[in-house]
């Protein structure tokens, strides 16, 4: 065996003996099809890497976190969004000894089904075809659109802390447990630093009980909810809060959605962004031809499903210049 080939070992190794218990392996990570190891990365590292130089994973920096095509630079998109996770995440994972590789690949990975103009593109092919959930476009996109069509045959602790990150399902692993939370504390945070610098809210806005448990800056309030995770999970097969903080965020996320995410401010934005990938899709259905070929092959002929996996792979500005071609006269 080569020095080369001796690095991937080591590191598996390194992680039997420096983990938790409960942490995830890397060495005993299954992937859909099976492939030579490589020699130097262990398979987490490998899965973060191919989802770090995959395409859907570059469209995010083009993709709304909360305002639509902002004309500021300081404003998140979903890339700075999921870098800004895997941050916050693998912070908690060294806490608490646990693979951080593995949190890496969950993190970068967890939105690249995010529709143009986020939660409004979402709401609108849900409301458009019934069912539609980002989490699970995300799932679709790594196992059979990226790579043209390939997909990037990942492992399944990140498959499945990717697709439960939302809604009710629990990840079989504590990283993955940890990205659920930890996504929730970035987009809370940093939409609250995102809608300060618009003049949506002022510090004075909070309410009191997150004042007085989280803070008032969004650097003290991460670390505040970081801290608490590490304390309050340390030692155990699970991931939590405690109640005092948990609480606390629960109220923060309220005010966020009244405030800001469901704010009359932004209304009229997002009935712009829904319209358009209501326009799009009626087009795009109506002339099937005009749609790129692959994606029709990609989903075995399924028209409707051709037409979500195109428009939902949008980026803002690509779907307003796309709308302006196909509707606006020149």
């Amino acid at each position: 065996m080569s020095e080369v080939q001796n690095i991937r070992e080591r590191s598996e190794k390194e992680e039997e003996e420096r983990l938790s218990p409960y942490a995830a392996k890397s060495r005993e990570a299954k992937r859909e099809s099976l492939e030579e190891e490589c020699p130097i990365r262990t398979k987490f590292q490998r899965d973060r890497d191919r989802i770090l130089h995959s395409k859907p994973f570059r469209r995010l920096k083009h993709k709304t976190q909360v305002y639509i095509a902002p004309s500021g630079d300081h404003y998140r998109t979903r890339m700075t969004h999921s870098l800004e996770v895997s941050q916050i995440c693998r912070t908690i994972a060294r806490g608490l000894q646990l693979n951080e590789d593995l949190i890496e690949a969950i993190a970068l990975g967890h939105d690249v089904g995010h529709t143009p103009f986020g939660h409004v593109g979402e709401e609108a092919l849900r409301r458009i075809i019934s069912h539609f959930e980002h989490n699970e476009q995300s799932i679709r996109i790594l196992k059979v659109l990226a790579r043209d069509g390939q997909g990037l045959n990942l492992t399944e602790p990140v498959l499945d802390g990717i697709l439960h990150h939302t809604g009710d399902g629990i990840p079989k692993t504590l990283e993955g447990q940890i990205v659920k939370t930890g996504d929730r504390i970035a987009y809370l945070c940093h939409d609250y630093d995102d809608a300060l610098r618009a003049g949506l809210l002022l510090q004075s806005d909070l309410p009191e009980i997150v004042k007085r448990t989280l803070g008032e800056k969004p650097s003290d309030m991460i670390t505040t909810m970081v801290v608490d995770m590490i304390e309050a999970s340390s030692g155990q097969n699970y991931i939590e809060q405690t109640v005092a903080v948990g609480g606390a965020m629960h109220e923060f996320r309220q005010f966020m959605f009244a405030r800001v995410y469901n704010s009359a401010t932004l209304r009229e934005e997002r009935r712009k962004g829904q319209y358009i990938v209501q326009a799009l899709f009626d087009y795009y259905c109506q002339n099937i031809a005009k749609l790129p070929e692959n994606f029709l092959v990609w989903s075995n002929g399924d028209e409707t499903q051709a037409v979500v996996d195109y428009i939902s792979g949008l980026t803002d500005n690509y779907a307003i210049d796309l709308f302006q071609r196909l509707f606006v006269p020149r």
